[in-house]
């Protein structure tokens, strides 16, 4: 545990002046879809643990959503529960893990706390999946036992296609390397759908939330699909550290995707319009304009101005003099020091006033 403490973006909002323009935290700023509202108001009427596998009806609906089978689905705390319950089932001292650079900043201290080491992988132009790159990684890791790979991703909004997964699927399966696919915010996006792993190959664990595009954040509730026989330890794992997911929250997770047809296009209707917002201020007011649209995600890593060289220093200012939370590159990993991490998931009027403020810190 030395050296753990806050992560830099919850640090510097834990600093943050009254008023400011919360920019930093990649959490949708939409209410809870009513699906959701009406499933936790009922819930009372049965608060027992449930098993801990998670609710079967809960399962089941997460097996049809993605054509999976029950016995294939891992319902967990949480995706970041899922994530460490797969670390400390497979993961040990002297085990390497494939982590991207810049990436989630999760990924290493969770290896960390597996004691296992966290090996980074470069991203390809513009922050996706790069099968030569995430090879040229695993070719000088020989004790690498698990991957991770994120798309749409954080920080980037980068997204990876089909062929670049079954490569890169292709990489773990010939070395018997664990590949885990982080998919949170696959159903949030405003071009085409992105691209899951579970599209381009069988190998590897798909994760999810309901914390993304399902709009509750809060309920804490996630998912990992894949082989039963890589499930099977890290549920036993999730059994010991949490007993279960809360079953209030899974009922209300199970009428999220059981509503997912109405659910998801009206996120992804808020996300367009935070979108528009964002990059009507951008294109007006903020030096260079607005950059591409991500391939999903809520999320621009912009590049530092000019004589920048600390992404920490620079949302520590823009945080005191220009009132705005942004969250600084190097949280992600090194190939983040040179970007700071907005994120569009605010609201709309926000995302104006943050924009505003922070355009005369670019100008400098």
């Amino acid at each position: 545990m030395e050296g753990l403490g806050l992560s830099p973006i919850r640090a510097i909002m834990a600093g943050a002046p009254p008023g400011a323009i919360p920019l930093g935290l990649g959490e949708p700023s939409w209410d809870l879809p009513e699906a959701g509202r009406l499933a936790l108001a009922g819930a009372g009427r049965d608060c027992s643990y449930g098993p801990n596998a998670g609710l079967e009806a809960l399962r089941k609906a997460l097996a049809d959503f993605y054509d999976a089978r029950p016995e294939e689905v891992m319902v967990a705390s949480g995706s970041q529960g899922a994530l460490y319950s797969l670390f400390q089932a497979w993961l040990g001292p002297g085990d390497e893990v494939l982590v991207p650079d810049p990436g989630f900043l999760s990924y290493p201290i969770l290896a960390r706390l597996a004691g296992a080491q966290a090996k980074a992988y470069a991203l390809g132009p513009g922050g996706g999946l790069d099968p030569g790159l995430f090879g040229l990684a695993l070719s000088t890791s020989p004790n690498a036992r698990m991957a991770v790979i994120n798309h749409p991703a954080n920080p980037t909004g980068a997204g990876a296609d089909p062929a670049s997964l079954l490569a890169v699927a292709r990489l773990c399966e010939e070395r018997g390397i664990i590949l885990v696919s982080d998919e949170v915010y696959r159903e949030l996006y405003l071009g085409p759908r992105p691209a899951s792993l579970r599209d381009a190959s069988a190998y590897g664990i798909v994760l999810s939330s309901a914390s993304k595009a399902w709009g509750g954040p809060g309920l804490r509730v996630g998912w990992a699909l894949g082989e039963p026989e890589i499930l099977a330890p890290a549920r036993l794992v999730h059994n010991y550290a949490v007993t279960a997911a809360s079953r209030p929250a899974q009922e209300a997770a199970l009428a999220l995707i059981e509503d997912s047809p109405r659910v998801l296009p009206q996120a992804r209707a808020g996300l367009g319009r935070r979108w528009e917002s964002l990059s009507r201020a951008m294109e007006e007011d903020f030096p260079g304009g607005c950059p591409r649209l991500p391939a999903g995600a809520f999320y621009l890593l912009l590049p530092l101005p000019e004589r920048e060289t600390d992404s920490l220093a620079f949302c520590l200012r823009a945080r005191d003099e220009a009132g705005v939370i942004l969250a600084p590159g190097s949280a992600f990993g090194p190939g983040g020091e040179a970007a700071v991490r907005l994120s569009y998931a605010a609201r709309a009027a926000e995302l104006r006033e943050g924009i505003a403020r922070l355009a005369p810190l670019w100008r400098k």
